[in-house]
């Protein structure tokens, strides 16, 4: 048998070099599985860009090869791109019964029809032509997480899928880490492992310290309780819930995203709230302020959260007054800090007690910190290593963290996206590579904007439009009307008649120059207008506003 049909490839499209977007291609001969397939937020140079998501030219390529998505928990960073991909590429959905949930609300919004979408426990293992794929159980920030072993002719691949490792669990179902184990033993040719807290020493907390925080506090609030967190934290509702319960408070839940996850969880059995306990955010104001708690989105500050809309007096039924207890039961999102800042300081402003991040332990982390990633690597015992879900310096945090467990720098890889990563039983290298990168999505439109579009926004925000209507005659090319010169975020015209009088003159200028060498071909019109009015306006004002000539001939 030759190399190339005992090889196997494993191919990043997200989550490398990166926080979210996560997607990784598992490849033997004929047969292709899809590990996630997730989104992540613009940044603030992505000017009016709602979502980014993972760019599958290679998977449309080798569309014919695609099997399945295998899903490995349910947050946006690995389910959020699924409705986007699945109407390129509809392909049976696979992963517990908790991320299938919150996936099938998407579907829903998205009316896509004809979707197969496959409940999976741990354990359970599912063949796919030569690969066969097993989930094991893990612990992490949202229920039902699941790891990734895959079985193929060339090794076992182990991928752990976001996890930590909590021995308390909310849900008493704590992580296999006995199979782990017992993969290590039967011997596994790769691990991929999640890197997001490669950089912190020691263990992560378990999510149970919150629960006690909350009781402290639920035992100390005279007034109402506003609690902002992940609508995806599924343990830290439940124990939000917990603490209501005890103190008998009321529990009213705010914000379109967690309201979808209270309702599919709770459904699916995963949360267990009493139906006396939960009142509809119409009701607020029948209780006593010492009887509510809010359960609410906005803990990275979004301008359009619920908690967001409390804290500038726009929310409909829920104003933030003198006594409430808000407590933002999260850490910031790297370069969302400033905005959580600017809601605290409007909730302080407000009156209110705020709880935020650093004060009391009412966040711990999802991700696995250097002494739970040393362990399941001790268990695994990979003959190869590539650090997954992180930007390049969680990556090689990680990779540095793997050798001085001993393993050879020569079998440690911290690839590119799109990288093809090639396999056989005894080695492992980068083969070459397959387009990835992002795609961005805006309102209905994906992918149709792109660096020139983003550039030209960009230009707009920093200097603005200028545009220059001319109307001329066929029969002289003389000016019958105009030019009418209209501004938009470079300068108020009323307020600058004569710098706009000058423009006008330099147009005028221009057509006539045009007229006399003969010049009729109006993309070098307009190029001639656009290049005298940006040297002049920069001259004048020191800015470079976008200039769109408009040339009407009657």
């Amino acid at each position: 048998m030759t190399r190339k049909t005992k090889s196997l490839k494993v191919i990043p499209l997200g989550g490398l070099g990166e926080i979210g977007k996560n997607m990784t291609v598992v490849e033997y001969e004929d047969d292709i599985i899809v590990i996630d397939c997730g989104l992540s937020f613009p940044e603030d140079e992505m000017l009016g860009i709602d979502l980014v998501i993972p760019d599958i030219s290679y998977l449309q390529k080798n569309k014919e090869k695609v099997r399945a998505f295998i899903l490995t928990h349910g947050h946006e960073d690995h389910i959020g791109a699924l409705p986007y991909v699945l109407q390129q590429i509809n392909r049976p959905v696979y992963g517990t019964k908790l991320t299938l949930g919150l996936v099938n609300t998407k579907i829903e919004e998205h009316k896509l029809e004809s979707i197969h979408l496959q409940v999976v426990k741990p354990k359970d293992i599912i063949k796919f032509g030569s690969l066969r794929v097993e989930f094991i159980k893990t612990s992490h920030s949202i229920a039902d997480s699941v790891a990734i072993a895959i079985h193929t002719p060339v090794g076992i691949l182990v991928h752990t899928g976001d996890f930590k490792i909590d021995f308390t669990p909310i849900d008493g179902q704590v992580m296999d880490l006995a199979r782990f184990a017992s993969l290590g033993e039967q011997g596994v040719l790769a691990l991929f492992a999640d890197s997001t807290n490669a950089e912190r020493p020691g263990y992560t907390m378990s999510e149970k310290i919150v629960g006690e925080t909350f009781e402290n506090m639920f035992s100390e609030a005279k007034g109402r309780i506003i609690i902002a967190s992940f609508a995806s934290n599924i343990h830290r509702i439940q124990q939000v819930i917990n603490a209501a319960e005890k103190h008998n408070r009321k529990l009213c839940v705010s914000g379109r995203s967690m309201i979808n996850v209270v309702n599919v969880a709770t459904e699916l059995g995963y949360l267990h709230l009493p139906k006396e306990m939960l009142i509809d955010i119409d009701r607020i104001n029948s209780f006593s302020d010492e009887r509510v708690v809010v359960l609410t989105t906005g803990s990275q500050g979004e301008p359009m959260s619920a908690l967001a809309r409390m804290a500038t007096s726009e929310h409909r039924k829920v104003s933030i007054k003198p006594g409430d207890l808000v407590v933002i039961s999260a850490n910031a999102i790297p370069g969302n800090e400033k905005m959580v800042s600017k809601i605290v300081n409007l909730l302080f402003k407000k009156g209110a007690n705020v709880i935020y991040e650093g004060m009391m332990e009412t966040h711990v982390s999802g991700h696995a910190c250097q002494e739970e990633l040393k362990l399941i690597h001790t268990l695994v015992k990979p003959k190869f290593f590539i650090p997954v879900h992180g930007e390049y310096r969680h990556l090689n945090q990680h990779a540095k963290l793997a050798e001085s467990l001993g393993m050879p720098k020569d079998n440690i890889y911290i690839p590119d996206l799109g990288d093809i990563i090639e396999f056989t039983p005894d080695s492992c290298e980068i083969s070459g590579s397959v387009t990835a990168g992002k795609v961005l999505v805006d309102g209905l439109g994906i992918g149709d904007v792109g660096n020139i579009v983003l550039r030209d926004r960009k230009h707009l925000s920093q200097d603005g439009l200028m545009v220059v209507i001319i109307t001329i005659s066929k029969e002289n090319f003389s000016i019958l009307s105009g030019p009418d010169i209209i501004s938009r975020g470079f300068v108020y015209v009323r307020e600058s008649e004569d710098l706009i009088d000058e423009a006008k003159e330099i147009v005028i200028k221009v057509m006539d120059e045009c007229e006399e060498n003969n010049i009729t071909d109006w993309s070098t019109i307009k190029l001639n207008i656009r290049n005298s009015l940006r040297d002049f306006l920069y001259e004048r004002t020191k800015r470079k506003p976008m200039i769109l000539p408009v040339i009407l001939e009657i």
